[in-house]
């Protein structure tokens, strides 16, 4: 069985982009949030294997949501998403419990390289 993903992005061809690098490596995208709160909802919803998590959304951001899910579960897997000159907050994303990060705009083999390391 393919592991599912989540993924939380503000922007739809972020969550687009995304969507296409990891359902052609063979992973099964169960849902797409573009809030702080829908991520935790849906988290909370589905059960993904893997959320990739923007920093920057609107209503709550991505390093507040890390935070409600890793609450919810302390074994999620959550990859971060950000732009570049984010150092600080993909520190403070870490810190929350997300266990990797991938930097804006993505090279497919990076985000590939990084849900393996995420997913162990």
């Amino acid at each position: 069985m393919s592991q599912t993903v989540l993924i939380c992005d503000d922007a739809i061809f972020m969550r687009t982009m995304i969507g296409d690098i990891l359902s052609q490596a063979g992973f099964q995208i169960v849902g797409e949030a573009e809030t702080g709160v829908q991520a935790v909802d849906k988290y909370r919803a589905l059960q993904p294997d893997l959320v990739t998590m923007d920093i920057v959304m609107p209503d709550m951001g991505g390093i507040d949501a890390v935070r409600e899910i890793m609450k919810d579960d302390p074994s999620a897997k959550i990859l971060m998403c950000s732009a570049m000159g984010q150092q600080a907050l993909v520190i403070e994303a870490i810190q929350a419990g997300a266990k990797d990060f991938v930097v804006k705009p993505f090279q497919p083999s990076r985000v590939l390289e990084a849900v393996q390391r995420v997913l162990g």
